[in-house]
């Protein structure tokens, strides 16, 4: 970090005053990478509120587990991982299959999490069929929690039929705790409707820096901008809510997009954009774990640089801002939706965007086209539309009418 780019004591100062971390806090030093330490590895195990157990704070997930990539089970297990999320429909049931064959002898030292993505009208039998078969590529008789997955319609978890299936799936004890996921639109309202319903044990919600007003105001205090990035007012009044109901909470799309290349020239000391992002989920009392997505041993090991984290490292700020920055045209801000009714063929805007972050930010495009052919509205539409409707339609700034239909020739 150059001394232009470095804050100064009385930027540290009101941002720390902005934020709430104490200035010791923010102020005492790099934390190692572990690319300079041996020691990478789960440092601090939280409780998952009214569950009790006992999960690792940065934890594994599964969203792109391919065939013959058991060695990174291994290797998260070897570090003392001990909590794995997986859903049905992640690459196609490859990711739970070889879950499954990764964790065969050792099902009493992990905390398995599988998800279905379910709609309003679906009967109890099919969501039975689901988390069967998820048990069964698994190699497992029972799931520690099993998600409602994707959330964006209270619709879908005030379903009788759910209710019916969850009441079932603990009887015949194949599920231990039932929870809701989600980062889409109307989040807020499928989260407060389910913890007002005392129907959850667990929630799994999109939370990152750049969605905490928290952080913003922080940045408008240093750079005197603020409207580039989507506020989340509700966000930490629900993450509050849930913790004061005793309901265990995960943060997931902690990376906001996970473009980490673009932030090694920025990088010094030790630390890491990624450590960063982590260490300002885990300091957030309300969270109780973190989810991510990992895909290597190396990365593996540099996600766990920032378990045992309780605050923030000196220079994090600055890491943050400069990824923000970055990402601040391009990036669609989950659980935002400001553009649902923008487009006359019903485009789900938001969803499209999304793929688009997993072929362009995550590098694979593989897994961006299976989730953009479950996409009931994709932007097949969006190659014959002139982009007048949605051409403003963002409140953040992002230009959705030269994403879409570029995206849908990439994807489709």
């Amino acid at each position: 970090m150059s001394n232009k780019d470095k804050p100064s004591r009385r930027d540290v100062l009101r941002w720390t005053a902005a934020t709430g971390v104490s200035p010791l806090a923010a102020t005492t030093g790099w934390a190692q990478s572990p690319h300079q330490s041996p020691d990478a590895r789960v440092k601090s195990f939280r409780t998952l509120g009214r569950t009790g157990l006992k999960i690792s704070d940065i934890s594994f997930g599964t969203a792109r587990l391919r065939n013959g990539e058991e060695d990174l089970i291994y290797h998260a297990l070897d570090r003392g991982i001990n909590y794995f999320d997986s859903a049905y429909g992640y690459t196609r049931g490859v990711s739970e299959q070889v879950l499954g064959k990764a964790l065969k002898g050792r099902r009493d030292q992990i905390y398995l999490v599988s998800k279905t993505e379910t709609e309003a009208d679906w009967p109890a039998s099919r969501m039975m069929s689901e988390l069967d078969e998820s048990l069964r590529r698994m190699q497992t008789d029972y799931v520690d929690v099993y998600m409602c997955h994707a959330v964006n319609d209270v619709n879908r978890i005030k379903s009788p039929e759910w209710h019916n299936f969850v009441t079932r799936a603990k009887e015949q004890g194949k599920i231990r705790f039932v929870g809701i996921s989600g980062h889409a639109g109307r989040l807020i309202d499928c989260l407060d409707y389910a913890l007002d319903e005392d129907m959850v044990d667990v929630i799994l919600a999109g939370y990152n820096f750049a969605q905490d007003p928290g952080f913003l105001d922080s940045l408008s205090v240093i750079t005197g901008r603020i409207n580039w990035v989507a506020r989340q007012p509700d966000l930490p009044r629900v993450l509050a809510k849930a913790k004061k109901l005793n309901v265990g909470t995960i943060a997931m799309k902690t990376l906001q997009g996970a473009r980490l290349n673009d932030m090694r020239p920025y990088e010094r000391n030790g630390s890491t954009f990624a450590q960063a992002a982590f260490r300002w989920v885990l300091a957030n009392s309300n969270i109780d774990a973190l989810v991510v997505t990992m895909t290597g041993k190396d990365q593996i090991d540099e996600y766990l640089g920032a378990s045992g984290a309780n605050s923030l490292a000196y220079g994090d700020i600055e890491l943050l801002r400069h990824y923000a920055l970055l990402q601040s045209s391009s990036y669609c801000k989950h659980g935002c939706n400001d553009c649902a009714d923008a487009c006359p063929a019903g485009v789900e805007i938001s969803e499209v965007l999304r793929t688009r972050m997993y072929a362009t930010d995550y590098g694979d495009v593989a897994f961006a086209k299976d989730e953009y052919s479950r996409i009931k509205n994709n932007a097949s539409a969006c190659l014959s539309c002139s982009g007048a409707p949605c051409q403003d339609a963002c409140t953040h700034g992002i230009s959705i009418n030269a994403f879409c239909g570029p995206t849908h020739n990439m994807l489709a």
